[in-house]
């Protein structure tokens, strides 16, 4: 029997489609379920006209869709993030954190459509797609930065932990210092050594 399928179903065709199946596979399990309908003259006419206007639709959306690429292609976002010495990030940057500095632009971007097979873990550039419609993809570049601000603060933990040591010339002071009592207490042994001689 012909019918016309009302959803896609794997290995029978597309939404629209008139296929001829068996009657038993048909008639007990195609329609019954709403997966098709038996073709008539005018069912598969009124099927065809639905397929072109379906067709009008997507290549309606795809042109929309490469519009928006034209918008989204070659746009360039910042992040600084807290980073250690070999780059790797102490966060993350994510599909939230692009939507979010795409909106930012006045560019609506469902998170969805990034993708980011894992979050941006590293500092660097990094070029990432953005899925628009089945067949149009946009090309965006992030660029991740060390935060700077953090940098100071170590550096100024290093040098209060410096002061804490004491610095080389305080240590020479120190050892003279040390030197010069013993050299008084030796005085001060071998006098009371002589005195008692006499």
């Amino acid at each position: 029997m012909r019918v016309i399928l009302r959803r896609e179903i794997e290995n029978l065709g597309d939404v629209g489609d008139v296929i001829e199946v068996a009657d038993g596979y048909g008639m007990n399990h195609l329609i019954p379920k709403g997966l098709a309908l038996q073709a008539s003259a005018g069912s598969v006419r009124a099927a065809q006209h639905e397929q072109m206007l379906r067709e009008a639709q997507v290549q309606a959306a795809k042109r929309g869709s490469e519009e928006e690429a034209g918008k989204i292609n070659g746009v360039e976002l910042e992040f600084t993030a807290r980073a250690g010495e070999d780059g790797r990030l102490f966060g993350s940057v994510t599909n939230r954190d692009i939507e979010a500095a795409l909106a930012e632009k006045g560019l609506e971007v469902s998170r969805r459509r990034i993708l980011l097979e894992e979050p941006i873990r590293r500092v660097g550039e990094h070029d990432v797609e953005i899925r628009l419609h089945p067949e149009v993809r946009a090309q965006i570049k992030v660029h991740v930065l060390a935060d700077q601000s953090a940098q100071p603060e170590e550096a100024d933990s290093a040098e209060e932990g410096k002061e804490t040591e004491g610095s080389p010339e305080d240590a020479a002071e120190a050892v003279s210092a040390a030197e010069s009592e013993a050299a008084e207490v030796a005085e001060e042994a071998g006098e009371d050594k002589s005195s008692g001689v006499e």
